[in-house]
């Protein structure tokens, strides 16, 4: 603020004066001439800076208010440097040892002088010097034994200036979207994208994030600085302020938070502006051709003068309806009624009505490839003290399966030596699935009494055991 109370009113004349172009210019000449000099210039060499200057171009000087006759017949050169030391952008100061006068910028000037620069030049690359500072200053603080807290500062102003650079590269972006829609001809379009916004922003701004020292690549050192210098306690303890550091800290993390935003929405936006350039190339290339391009020539000739007017003679001409996208599912189906349905369960119950233990037999026909001997060996071999509990043990193989069958088959004849019981249980194993019956051997009294059966009889239990051999499905 101290600066502030140096600057003299006449000071902002400048900005007011119809000559300002050319007294901005004069300035930024001296000034580089200045800089270049050890900041030291004499009145003469600034004279002959300014008439090297403009005797290579025509300048026209309006008259200033405050001007007399003698100074505006003066020459370009020594007017302007007298116009702008009498205003206090330049300060004369005599060397009586020397007897030269001197000229010198004030501090306050050389701020201005510094934002003419910037508005007058490119800054390309400048999102690289930030980026560049921050790393290097972050590093240094924190390797190095000398480090204090005025480097934290700069690291913090660099990323608030970065931050700003970004918010003016997306401003610049934004502003094409402007000219984008008052280009009419294809031609002058795409001169404007390739001339305009390819060169000026992605070649020389957007192009830098994704390529070089861009951003990301000093991301992930840089946060990773900052959470260690946060969380290192015993080092915060050696520190003469830690508040003020870890407010340092986390000032710079926000703005490393502000510029991932930033570049999301200059992705965004960069996107948003290559569609929206394809599709205005798109319109004017074939505006006379489709509905789409003729529709917006209406729609512009309609939003024009006398709209009230032009919307009824089109509403005369035109007959508009909804639209509607057909598909499968947009076709009408009948549904068909609750008692139909009901009806068509009950006829399917009645065609699978439930099947006894025989019927199933005699449905699941095979070979007869199992004696009855063969069975009755089965059952035997398998039998503990006359009973045979069917298990994974038993029931191993597709034979073990098919005999296991037939044996329950022959259980229920009146001559088997065997009666079987089931448990209401079932058994799954080996991949097969059958019920867990018992079979029991007869007591000895009641199988002799089946010995009394005649041949005649034998003969018929054996064409019963043949057919129903020969009717048992293959169920493996």
């Amino acid at each position: 603020m101290q600066l502030m109370y140096e600057i003299p009113d006449s000071f902002w004349s400048l900005f007011r004066s119809v000559n300002r172009a050319a007294y901005m210019e004069a300035l930024l000449i001296l000034n580089e001439e200045y800089q270049y000099n050890n900041y030291f210039l004499s009145r003469d060499v600034c004279i002959q800076i300014l008439g090297d200057f403009y005797a290579k171009k025509r300048v026209a000087l309006a008259r200033e208010d405050n001007e007399n006759d003698q100074e505006a017949s003066e020459p370009p050169a020594s007017r302007i440097l007298n116009w702008l030391i009498r205003t206090g952008w330049l300060r004369r100061q005599e060397d009586y040892e020397s007897l030269t006068a001197n000229i010198v910028i004030p501090d306050y000037a050389a701020v201005f002088l510094e934002a003419f620069e910037r508005l007058t030049q490119e800054d390309s690359g400048e999102t690289d010097i930030y980026i560049q500072n921050i790393y290097a200053t972050l590093f240094s603080f924190r390797t190095a034994p000398t480090a204090n807290e005025g480097m934290l500062k700069t690291a913090l102003i660099n990323t608030r200036q970065l931050n700003r650079s970004l918010q003016t590269m997306l401003h610049s972006m934004e502003g094409f979207f402007g000219r984008l829609l008052e280009q009419t001809d294809y031609g002058a379009l795409l001169g404007e994208h390739l001339n305009g916004y390819v060169e000026d922003v992605v070649g020389q701004k957007y192009h830098i994030l994704k390529t070089g020292d861009n951003f990301y690549r000093y991301k992930t050192d840089i946060k990773k600085w900052l959470r260690e210098m946060r969380e290192d306690e015993d080092w915060l303890a050696t520190l003469p302020h830690a508040e003020e550091t870890l407010d340092l800290v986390d000032a710079i993390e926000r703005g490393f938070d502000d510029i991932e935003h930033r570049i999301e929405s200059i992705d965004r936006e960069h996107s948003k502006y290559v569609r929206a350039t394809v599709t205005r190339l798109g319109y004017l290339l074939n505006r006379e051709e489709d509905m789409k391009g003729l529709l917006v020539q209406l729609m512009t000739a309609i939003g024009g003068e006398n709209m009230d007017e032009r919307l009824a003679e089109a509403a005369g001409r035109m007959n508009l309806s909804s639209l509607d996208i057909l598909s499968e599912k947009s076709l009408y189906k009948p549904r068909k009624l609750r008692a139909d349905f009901i009806s068509q369960m009950e006829e399917r119950e009645e065609e699978t009505p439930q099947l006894s233990t025989r019927e199933v037999l005699r449905l699941n026909r095979m070979q007869g490839r199992y004696s009855r001997k063969e069975i009755r060996e089965f059952l035997d071999s398998h039998a503990r003290d006359g009973v045979f509990r069917p298990d994974g043990d038993s029931v191993r193989t597709p034979a073990d399966f098919e005999k296991l069958i037939l044996a329950y088959d022959d259980s229920l004849r009146r001559d088997s030596r065997y009666v079987v019981t089931d448990t209401g249980k079932r058994i799954q194993a080996n991949g097969y699935s059958y019920p867990a019956l018992i079979f029991t051997e007869k007591k000895k009294e009641s199988a002799s009494k089946t010995g009394d059966i005649t041949d005649k009889d034998n003969q018929q239990i054996e064409v019963e055991w043949d057919e129903t051999a020969n009717r048992v499905g293959q169920l493996n």
